[in-house]
This record gives C-alpha cells, sequence and structure tokens, in this order.
C-alpha cells in the first residue's frame, strides 16, 4: 500500500529540477536524489505519519490470530465473556490511538506536511523539510522500538524456516481449479464486492454527518455554525457536539474492524451483515476525522463573503461549506473502497462471510492450493476496484 501512494507521489512531484539536472550530465541516480526526492520529501513523511497510525490499528488485528497485544486479549476477554476487561482494553486501545493521532498532528504541523487527504487524492504539491530537529527526534525512536521487542531475526534465515518455506511451496502449487471450488469462488465474490460497497455507504453517510460535527472550525467561537451565539450557553452546547463527536470518531477507529465484527456476530450472528456493519464502523471513524481535517482546512474569504452579504447560516453552510468539501469527500471515499474490499477478508476471518470465510475453511484443511486460488481471486476483484477507482478520482482532479 505505502510503495503504490510513494510512487503516486513520486509520479505528480514536479520535474523540473530533475530534467535540469539529468540535462546537465548528472547521472540518473544523482538526479533523483538532489532533484525530485527533496520536492516530495515532506508528502512521503506526511504519509509515512498515516501509515504509522494504520499499523498501530492493524497491530490490534494481528493479536486476533495470536500475534500477542491489546488484540489477543480483546479476542480472550470476549471469548470468556468478560465485558468489563473488554472495554477496559477498549479504554486502552482510545487512549493509545487518541495519543498517537495527536502526536503525529501535530508533528506534521511543526514539519509544515501537506494534508493526508490530499495525498490521498493525487494532490500533491512540492515541498521541503523545515524543522529537521522534529523529525530527528521521531527517528530516534525507531531503534528504540527495536530494542524494547527484541526480534530473533536469525529465524528469517534458519534451516528449519527454509525446508517449511519449500514444505509450503510444494503444498500450494499448482492451484486448485476445481469445479466445486470455482462455484464457490463467483457466489462468495459478490458477497465480498457488495460487503465493501454496503460498508463505503455506511462509513460515507456516517463520515459526512461525523465531519461536520467533529470540525473545530465550524462550532467553536467565531465559526462558520455559531455567527450570532455569543452566550455562554450556546459556547457550552457547541463545545459538547465538537467533543461527542471526536470521542466518537475516536472510538470507531480505535477498535479494529474485526473486533467490531466479533461484537456484531454475537448479536446478529454470522452473515454479511455483521461484516458491512463493522468494517463501515471502522472506516466512519477514519474517514469522519479526515473529512473534519478537510472542513478545518477550508479557505474562509468564500464563507466570509456569504456571511458580509447577511446570508443565513443554514445557506452558508449549503452554497459555502458543502461545495468545497464534498469532491474531496467523494476522492477520498473512493480511495476507501480499495480498503473495504481488502479488509472484508479480514472480517470474514471471524465468520462475517465472503472470500474471508473461505479462506479459513482452507486454512482449517490446509488446503493449500485453494487459498492460491481464492487468494488470485481476491487480487483480481481488488485490481478491478483499484482501476475503477483510480479512474473515478482521476475524472475528479
Amino acid at each position: 500500500i505505502t510503495a503504490k501512494v510513494f510512487a503516486e507521489i513520486l509520479d505528480e512531484t514536479p520535474r523540473g529540477p530533475l530534467y535540469a539536472l539529468s540535462n546537465s550530465g548528472i547521472s540518473p541516480l544523482i538526479a533523483l536524489l538532489y532533484g525530485l526526492f527533496p520536492l516530495a520529501f515532506l508528502n512521503l513523511l506526511s504519509y509515512s505519519f498515516y501509515r504509522f497510525e494504520c499499523a498501530l490499528r492493524s497491530a490490534a488485528v494481528l493479536g486476533i490470530v495470536g500475534a500477542g497485544g491489546l488484540g489477543y486479549q480483546i479476542l480472550l476477554s470476549l471469548q470468556s465473556l468478560r465485558y468489563e476487561q473488554l472495554w477496559t482494553f477498549f479504554y486502552a486501545l482510545l487512549i493509545l490511538n487518541g495519543s498517537v493521532d495527536a502526536t503525529s498532528a501535530w508533528l506534521r504541523h511543526q514539519l509544515g506536511c501537506p494534508q493526508r487527504l490530499d495525498l490521498l487524492a493525487g494532490k500533491v504539491r512540492a515541498s521541503a523539510p523545515t524543522r529537521l530537529p522534529y523529525l530527528w527526534a521521531v527517528l530516534g525512536l525507531i531503534p528504540c522500538c527495536f530494542w524494547y521487542l527484541h526480534p530473533d531475526w536469525s529465524k528469517l534465515w534458519s534451516p528449519r524456516t527454509q525446508i517449511l518455506w519449500a514444505d509450503l511451496g510444494k503444498a500450494a502449487f499448482p492451484p486448485s481449479f476445481s469445479p466445486d471450488l470455482l462455484q464457490q469462488l463467483i457466489p462468495l465474490a459478490g458477497q465480498t464486492l457488495a460487503m465493501s460497497v454496503l460498508a463505503l455507504v455506511i462509513a460515507g453517510l456516517g463520515g459526512l454527518l461525523f465531519a461536520f460535527a467533529g470540525s473545530a472550525t465550524l462550532w467553536l467561537p467565531g465559526g462558520v455554525l455559531t455567527q450570532g451565539q455569543a452566550t455562554w450557553g450556546a459556547t457550552l452546547r457547541n463545545g459538547l457536539v465538537l467533543i461527542t463527536a471526536r470521542g466518537l470518531l475516536l472510538l470507531f477507529r480505535a477498535v479494529p474492524a474485526p473486533i467490531w465484527a466479533l461484537m456484531f456476530l454475537f448479536i446478529l450472528f454470522p452473515g454479511v451483515l455483521p461484516g458491512a456493519l463493522a468494517l463501515g464502523m471502522h472506516n466512519l471513524g477514519i474517514m469522519g476525522r479526515l473529512m473534519a481535517e478537510v472542513v478545518e482546512n477550508i479557505d474562509p474569504p468564500p464563507l466570509q463573503a456569504l456571511q458580509a452579504q447577511g446570508v443565513p447560516t443554514s445557506l452558508v453552510f449549503l452554497y459555502g461549506v458543502l461545495p468545497l468539501t464534498l469532491g474531496r469527500f467523494v476522492a477520498y471515499l473512493l480511495y476507501r473502497w480499495e480498503v473495504c474490499l481488502r479488509e472484508t477478508v479480514i472480517v470474514g476471518f471471524v465468520g462475517a462471510g465472503g472470500l474471508g470465510r473461505l479462506l479459513t475453511e482452507q486454512l482449517s484443511s490446509f488446503d493449500y492450493r485453494g487459498i492460491v486460488t481464492t487468494v488470485l481471486t481476491l487480487f483480481v476483484l481488488t485490481l478491478g476496484v483499484d482501476l475503477t477507482s483510480a479512474q473515478a478520482r482521476r475524472l475528479l482532479r
């Protein structure tokens, strides 16, 4: 995922300095290092911070399959019906995600990084690092994390690992194309696609609502929706709306989609609907927060012009705020569609249907040839959604 977005950032970075160095006889590698990377540096760094936030949530997902951490403890608490422990771990996830989000936003602001939504929507600008001491402080944390985990790298090339890789390769190839498997793949691929679309609709509509409720520039004193509301009561009410919306968005995105799916499955029983609800709720938290950032970064002059003419607050919102934000909302929705499709497999592991459920059965029966075929099906499906989404986003630019 990171390589794909990095490639798009480099593709859309201005090439003037690169061509100037190349035409001067500089080697291609040196021209790339001095002519292209400095201009794309902050864009690459901004997206790296975003992937760090995503990796934190993914770490909890990996815990569900036995990799340890908070995710594993949440699974144990849910299986043993210890709901008081479950909510304690949820609070821990909230604090951890909230701390990382706040720190990441502060660092990106200090370094002058662009908005993440601009990068995902393909709106890349040339940039240069501004405050390098902050960057060196962040980079200094990386060896501390490796020291804390003490990973045993020797396992990667040990004789046992090589034997297991060889055995796995022999068991997985050639892929299985049996009629029974193909008959399952087509309807399950349709379920996976439908689940991703339903999750996208839930996340899009919910994100749209929470984006405006969680935008500081709309609700704080002097905002678009607080004109003429100078009383303490109105300020307190608006502050409560903002805090509640931000808190709910943090809760939705801090709890990974498979954990939401486990909770919905407990209430609704196995099927596609719990998976779609889980994906929709998790992505609602992510999209709502990013959409709120878009609203907070609206260019003020158009809104101020409407307010100066005495336009009511509701019409300022309809004719000023919405037109300036909807295009970027749709662009990010299309990007999240790709993410939702991939995540359907993860919620399928816990019984939410689609290709993920089939993969779980194949893993349980050690049907590695069938696994390769299912993964190839998912690859084709993801490629189709990726191309469709990229084309649509290109048309919106």
